[in-house]
């Protein structure tokens, strides 16, 4: 996959994970890309490394698989390092 390929890829991965685990991390379209685009990268350096996954195809079902855990990951981590995640309110 080329350079835009992964910039699409991750854009769509990185709103999906954003979908899929909603909260207040922040960010927009540009957080967005960023977390979708590291989250694809880890995804698949996790899938190819335990799996044996292949990420050099744009519509395949484990490439899509793999970037967006990988953005669920990486947003999760964002969220606590931000402390958005992880507060609890107290009243």
């Amino acid at each position: 996959m080329g350079f835009i390929a992964y910039l699409v890829l991750g854009l769509i991965a990185g709103a999906i994970a954003k979908a899929i685990l909603p909260g207040k991390q922040g960010g927009g379209l540009i957080a967005t890309l960023i977390i979708g685009v590291i989250g694809a990268m880890l995804g698949g350096w996790i899938g190819g490394a335990i799996f044996g996954a292949e990420m050099d195809k744009f519509f395949s079902l484990s490439t899509w698989l793999c970037a967006i855990g990988g953005s669920l990951i990486v947003l999760v981590i964002w969220g606590f390092i931000t402390n958005k995640m992880g507060k609890k309110k107290v009243d």
